[in-house]
């Protein structure tokens, strides 16, 4: 986030007099907020509401950036607009022109999937646009099954957004001071008023099938933004008294401790699965952060001290490196050494991440930004050509020589980037013999039976994971029928069933799920439909990057439980700690899985079976073809 470079006493007047010092205790709360961030995305279920540290970034840019503007415009009378941007683009751009190509050249390396809409991905990071380009595209941020190397740039793109528009709306702000002498709670009141405005846009458009839209739109997220922009026109400007009052210094305690446990406890308990987590959690979030920025700020003290300590202060200074690299490290570290969640494996694989994002955050910062923020872009390339001018002959020519590679392989990787997955493909060649006309002659079996069944007596109605595996379905169940299709939901099944009717067989495997999660009315809703007289088959779910799957599991097997008809082939339990059962994301089955996937249904069918009847099922074990 860029919040991590900005800060006031970096900043010059145009005459070169610092606007102020050093902002005590906000390194530390970057610190938080990047923690949050990476934890989150190093595994949702280590901390749900992790994403959360963007909106403790948002109100720590909305404060600085607006400190920034009042004090230049205190101290000098105006504001220099080509001054302001150009000292962002000087925080900006550096780390991300190396971290943009780096990532992909070495996702090149690793696994294509991952340059999967790269082209897209680059113009987006480069132009700081990525999440209109991702809303335009119809991806989705909580979506695992499709994780894109520069999806964490969302962010980047809101505030700098935020950054092109904002000095506009602060001069007009100050010029209505100046004339009317509105106060500046008033015009904090404003601002505020804006960021309440953008949270109820965001409550209004959230789709809980996919919240992107409201997530990631500039205009339904600036709630952070603007209230850390309220209380910098308060604080920054000449009328902060009040932090004084006896009043504000009565409460500042209570206020700080209140809004502390309210930060945990949102990154704790909540989650994307959480309609409340975008309609209230992210203002109460960014309303905790401004609390304690103010209490960090204000005044020396406990929070202070916390914030401030060495390790704290190292990760904030760090924290737009950090941000920057830790997403693609984590995606092409988790390919080059693939491990099932839940592991120790896994949770290796993750520590490595974690120390080569920080290693790379730490020498970007030492090599490519500060070299920029001292010299500017022309004085640090200079600086650069005068070394390599310097330097031996045999380097400069090594040195040019892969520099010259470097961007031949480049443009040769964006040039040829896959269009689609290898899961896609995979969906894509199933698709036609998953979506087949069904048979539309009434069931021969009207009657009951829990006998195992043969493939012509198996209906299977599912999503993208039932359409990756119907090889493998057609193999150990010949003659099945298969109704499934990408990104259906269990509201989509029950429509099938109905449809089906009397044609629908004695036997039946549900596999609803992987991307809008367990509606469980609809669930039973669904068995109701089906009745009690045929068997039913639930496949669970599995993700590594989806946190809301064990309780989805669970809610499946309480439902099986209080139906005797139906039962849960576990497909969690079959996958788990087997990555090469999956695909690149994670999710959905690898030719070998798919035959798992398969075997994991008959063996729910079997079990079934023996219950009702008495009698054990001896299951034919079927090489892998």
């Amino acid at each position: 986030m860029s919040a991590t470079l900005t800060s006031p006493v970096e900043e010059q007047t145009p005459a070169g007099r610092p606007l102020r010092g050093h902002l005590a205790g906000l390194d530390g709360l970057r610190a938080v907020a990047i923690g949050a961030v990476l934890l989150f995305h190093l595994d949702p279920a280590w901390l749900p509401g992790g994403f959360l540290g963007v909106d403790v970034f948002f109100v720590i840019s909305g404060f600085l950036i607006t400190t920034l503007l009042v004090r230049e415009r205190t101290a000098t009378g105006h504001v220099d607009l080509r001054g302001f941007w150009t000292r962002r683009a000087r925080r900006l751009l550096p780390a991300l022109l190396v971290v943009v190509p780096v990532c992909v050249l070495l996702a090149r390396t690793v696994e294509t999937d991952l340059l999967v809409g790269i082209r897209r991905q680059v113009l987006g990071a480069l132009t700081f646009s990525t999440n209109w380009l991702e809303i335009a595209n119809g991806s989705n941020y909580f979506e695992a099954t499709s994780p894109q190397l520069f999806m964490n740039f969302w962010s980047l793109a809101v505030e700098e957004q935020f950054y092109l528009a904002w000095p506009f709306v602060m001069l007009g702000l100050l010029a209505l001071h100046r004339r009317t002498g509105v106060t500046e709670g008033v015009m904090a009141g404003l601002v505020a008023g804006i960021g309440l405005v953008s949270a109820l846009l965001m409550g209004l458009t959230y789709d809980p099938a996919n919240p992107t839209r409201a997530y990631y739109g500039t205009d339904t997220h600036l709630v952070g933004l603007m209230l850390g922009a309220a209380l910098a026109i308060v604080w920054a400007g000449p009328g902060r008294a009040w932090t004084c009052s006896p009043g504000w210094q009565r409460r500042r305690r209570g206020l700080i401790a209140v809004a502390g446990v309210t930060v945990v406890a949102l990154l704790l308990l909540a989650g994307e699965e959480h309609a409340w987590t975008f309609r209230l959690g992210i203002p109460l979030i960014s309303l905790a952060t401004a609390v304690l920025l103010l209490g960090a700020i204000d005044r020396p003290g406990r929070l202070r001290a916390i914030l401030e300590l060495p390790p704290m202060t190292w990760l904030g200074q760090r924290s737009y490196g950090i941000y920057l690299w830790h997403w693609p490290v984590i995606l092409i570290v988790g390919q080059d050494m693939p491990a099932a969640a839940g592991t120790t494996a896994f949770v290796w694989t993750r520590v490595w991440a974690v120390v080569v994002t920080l290693a790379l955050a730490d020498l970007t910062l030492r090599f490519v930004e500060m070299p920029v923020r001292r010299l500017g872009f022309r004085g640090a390339l200079a600086a650069a050509r005068g070394a390599l001018v310097g330097s031996a002959r045999r380097t400069r020519q090594i040195t040019a020589g892969l520099a010259a590679v470097a961007v031949l392989a480049l443009v040769v990787v964006l040039t040829t980037a896959p269009e689609t997955t290898k899961t896609q493909q995979t969906i894509e060649q199933n698709q036609a013999a998953a979506s087949g006309p069904r048979d539309s002659e009434p069931s021969a079996t009207q009657t009951a039976s829990f006998t195992m069944p043969e493939g012509d007596e198996i209906d299977v109605f599912g999503d993208s994971m039932v359409v990756g595996s119907v090889p493998a379905l057609e193999y150990y169940f010949p003659g099945i029928q298969i109704d499934a299709e990408s990104n259906r939901r269990w509201s989509d099944g029950l429509t099938a069933v109905e449809d089906a009717g009397d044609s629908l067989r004695r036997a039946v495997v549900l596999g609803f799920g992987t991307n809008a999660g367990t509606d469980v009315a609809t669930v039973e809703r669904l068995l109701d439909e089906i009745g009690e007289d045929r068997m039913v088959v639930i496949v669970n779910l599995h993700a590594d990057r989806l946190s809301r799957i064990d309780s989805d599991n669970e809610a499946l097997t309480e439902i099986a439980a209080d139906r005797p008809n139906v039962a849960i082939a576990d497909w969690d339990a079959a996958v788990a700690g087997s990555p090469k059962e999956l695909q690149a994301d994670g999710i959905h089955p690898s030719q070998p899985g798919s035959h798992t996937y398969a075997a994991t249904i008959r063996q729910a069918f079997a079990d079934l079976s023996e219950k009702h009847t008495g009698k054990a099922v001896e299951l034919e074990e079927l090489p892998q073809p």
